[in-house]
């Protein structure tokens, strides 16, 4: 039997977190998960570029039956903001062509999905991610981050 995919991501212009998740009853098993780095000496729309590039591969490669991504946070530096927008609006678009139903959450709705608490520290995430996986190490936190995320939409959608 297919197990049901899920991607899960973390965007951001310097490092895009992905991961592709399956639950099987309560246990949770990663696929596949790391970060995308474009080089930060890149114009940035070649950023933008390289990180739907990877993300399409990805999805091409794995077949996901669903997409979650993290949802834009409040930021006091509107250029951060709008980078992160292009970003996520790149990674939608790569969604759409793959006709993938995408789903977005809150960094506090992850936080508080995985950890039980929504003001749970990066670090504290990273650890509950090790445990609900099996992990031998913490994973880097962009590819925790978007382990979290596709937790947290297996237990929205429950698959």
């Amino acid at each position: 039997m297919q197990k049901a995919l899920i991607l899960g991501i973390d965007p951001g212009s310097r490092k895009t977190g992905y991961a592709f998740i399956y639950r099987e009853n309560s246990k949770f098993h990663a696929v596949d998960f790391g970060v995308i780095k474009p080089k930060t000496t890149m114009d940035f729309k070649d950023r933008i570029t390289e990180i739907f590039s990877e993300i399409n591969a990805l999805i091409k490669l794995h077949h996901p039956v669903e997409m979650a991504m993290e949802d834009i946070f409040f930021s006091k530096n509107a250029m951060s903001a709008l980078k992160l927008g292009h970003v996520r609006g790149a990674i939608m678009v790569a969604a759409s062509l793959n006709q993938l139903p995408l789903a977005e959450y809150s960094p506090t709705h992850v936080k508080q999905a995985v950890s039980g608490s929504g003001r749970a520290q990066k670090h504290q995430v990273q650890q509950m991610v090790k445990m609900l996986f099996g992990l031998s190490e913490v994973p880097q936190e962009d590819a925790a981050d978007a382990l979290a995320v596709a937790v947290t939409h297996s237990f929205e959608v429950r698959l």
